[in-house]
């Protein structure tokens, strides 16, 4: 039952509006016993979704026997006009989204947003007219094969306030009901996939509050709220939320979720079938850290250098506007060989996006691809990657630790994407703004690594491409008893398995990137034929005082949602740190303790990898081999990373079925 706003409500009478019943009757409840209803709200900092075990088609109630589009079930208004800010009510209490902070956000009507890899359409409807519809069993129809199926929710509640802020412990996956955490309530439900040849699946599908979930895993985030009394500065929060589809069915429609009673509601305005990327391959990919400010840069243009891995016939790019609270413009792109510095081996080849567009405007918290380009990128071999910003740029996402210098082109000196030399740029930078992936044609997949500080190449010689994945990626290949994977490099400094560094909202000087558990949707299971996902993570979180057994479920849960998606799942073992100031015996105890879990496992994982032996000191094993230590007894040198690399039996990466 979905709980609403009823005018001229007396002292005595709750008066709940059910929109489900004939006529939206309204039924009163005057000093006697309300009906019994499931409990609706979910404690849960993250938005979640987990796949239940498949289930045969049956006629019922469950499976109504036709679908109609999104749209024509909008029964809810989340958005109003600045000027008429009464004019909607999304949570039942007459509060609801500002039209003009979703415009500014680049948020438009009609338009389309890709978020983790899914196109999703945003509504249409004027500010004012139903723009979403309140879960309760509709079948939407919704076609395609993929990996995925991508929902844009909220959720309501009734008297949920903001108590702002990020969780704690870096969230759950798992559904709790009944109880307020320091995120804000959650809104969960069961819904139901129907595919082509009559079978089913079922998925759970969770959906934070709109007022007071987590911002380091939110889609977008608004600074006001609308009411009748006015506007407040309140932020809002939508979420992109992605469930598990079974591997090579065609979807034909979605059940939503059932309502889940008069204490919360869980709105869906757009869902969506994340298409397979097979037939391309992961060249180079890097995470967003964080949101910094940089410049400003006006009508100026970025030389990215990158490195590839492997190699591919055509190409295309990915740039990200994570994290931000405005569009970016880009004026142009291009893609080329290095030859040296910002100069390029030859002119650079001009990327297009959206069909033949020479620029694209990215929304906030969205992404944008070029379209696949004929241009041969060699493996193991770097790129220039040109952005030209026509606008102004105050902020933007970036990787922080590059360990690789970029160049940028002097003020006000306009599109320089097409030039081969690179005279027209004579300044660098160490960090990499916006772009997150450079994609290959063809290819068997690739390998993920999610990393902290080591996987990043912090402590490497910088430009030299001596990261641990740089080795496992030129190893790959160099051989061909195995498929040539991809390695991409998806390694955060600072970054945990457990909580945030970066809160997920804001210009902040921050680069740590929100937890491992956060961002595995973006940097893992969104990832173009992602085939495996080694996780190399955790000292970090030993080192800021995380229990080993937080740290041992969130592995879990990493594996788990992996898992789910096909993805092949590899865990490292935690490289010793004593010698640096704050690896103390109380860390070591608890890194021992995570080491232990990952060595015994039990099934968790599909193969280990002990970086912990290939590392540590046999006299003192607590500590890092002197000869494989850069120094500061943390990181390892260019000599540890290899040994990294070199380590890896590159069977345990292919699943068995291909590793003949």
């Amino acid at each position: 039952m979905r709980v609403r706003r009823c005018l001229g409500v007396g002292t005595l009478t709750l008066l709940l509006c059910a929109a489900g019943l004939p006529g939206g009757t309204a039924v009163a409840a005057a000093g006697t016993a309300a009906p019994t209803v499931p409990t609706a709200p979910t404690p849960l900092a993250a938005p979640s979704a987990s796949a239940i075990p498949s289930t045969p088609s049956a006629p019922s109630a469950q499976h109504p026997p036709g679908s109609k589009p999104l749209a024509r079930f909008f029964d809810n208004t989340a958005i109003s006009d600045d000027s008429r800010p009464g004019a909607a009510d999304f949570d039942g209490a007459g509060r609801s989204l500002s039209a003009q902070d979703l415009a500014a956000a680049g948020w438009t009507r009609g338009s389309v947003l890709t978020i983790d890899g899914t196109r999703l359409g945003w509504p249409r409807s004027a500010a004012g007219s139903p723009d979403n519809v309140v879960a309760d069993r509709q079948a939407v129809t919704v076609t395609g094969r993929g990996n995925g199926l991508t929902f844009l929710v909220a959720g309501t509640g009734v008297g949920n306030g903001p108590d702002g802020g990020s969780d704690a412990d870096g969230g759950s996956d798992a559904s709790v009901s009944g109880t307020r955490t320091g995120s804000g309530m959650a809104v969960s439900g069961t819904g139901t996939v129907r595919y082509r040849d009559g079978s089913s699946s079922r998925y759970e599908l969770t959906a934070p509050d709109w007022r007071s979930g987590p911002l380091s895993t939110k889609a977008v985030a608004l600074p006001h709220i609308n009411g009748e009394g006015g506007q407040t500065t309140e932020t809002a929060r939508l979420y992109a939320v992605t469930v598990p589809l079974r591997a090579g069915r065609e979807v034909t429609s979605v059940v939503l979720p059932a309502d889940p009673g008069p204490a919360g509601d869980l709105h869906v305005f757009a869902v969506s079938v994340r298409v397979n990327e097979r037939g391309r391959t992961g060249s180079w990919a890097a995470s967003t850290a964080g949101y910094r400010a940089v410049g400003p840069w006006q009508d100026r243009t970025l030389r990215l250098v990158v490195h590839t891995g492997a190699g591919g016939p055509r190409a295309r790019i990915r740039l990200a506007n994570t994290f931000a609270a405005a569009p970016v413009d880009i004026g142009a792109a291009s893609v080329a060989v290095q030859d040296s510095g910002a100069a390029a081996q030859a002119a650079p080849v001009p990327l297009t996006f959206g069909r033949g567009h020479t620029g694209t405007r990215i929304p906030a918290g969205a992404e944008a691809f070029s379209d696949p380009v004929d241009f041969t990128v060699p493996a193991g071999t770097t790129l220039l990657v040109s952005i030209h910003l026509p606008g102004t740029v105050t902020a933007a996402p970036v990787h922080q630790k590059a360990t690789q210098l970029s160049y940028v082109s002097a003020p006000g000196s306009g599109d320089r994407t097409g030039d081969r030399g690179g005279t027209a740029y004579p300044e660098t930078m160490s960090f990499w703004p916006f772009l997150t992936g450079v994609d290959v044609e063809g290819g068997p997949g690739s390998v993920v690594a999610l990393g902290d500080s080591i996987t990043d190449g912090v402590k490497s010689t910088s430009g030299a491409n001596r990261r641990w994945p740089d080795v496992l990626a030129r190893r790959f290949q160099a051989q061909s008893r195995l498929p040539r994977y991809g390695v991409i490099n998806h390694g955060i400094s600072a970054n945990r398995i457990v909580t945030d560094r970066y809160q997920g909202d804001g210009v902040s000087k921050d680069t740590g990137g929100v937890s491992a558990q956060h961002r595995l949707e973006r940097d893992v299971l969104a990832q173009p034929a992602a085939r495996t996902v080694i996780v190399f993570e955790g000292i970090n979180d030993v080192r800021w005082g995380t229990a080993a057994g937080k740290v041992i479920d969130g592995l879990r849960a990493i594996a788990r949602r992996a898992h789910e998606r096909g993805l092949r799942v590899v865990a490292a073992t935690i490289a010793p740190c004593e010698g640096y100031p704050d690896c103390t015996p109380a860390v070591e105890a608890r890194r021992q303790a995570v080491n232990a879990f990952i060595r015994a496992h039990g099934g968790v994982f599909d193969a280990v990898l002990d970086f912990d032996a290939v590392l540590r000191d046999p006299q003192r094993p607590q500590r890092m081999l002197p000869v494989y230590d850069s120094g500061d007894h943390l990181h390892p040198g260019d000599a540890g990373l290899k040994a990294l690399g070199d380590s890896v039996d590159l069977r345990a990466l292919v699943p068995p079925e291909r590793n003949s």
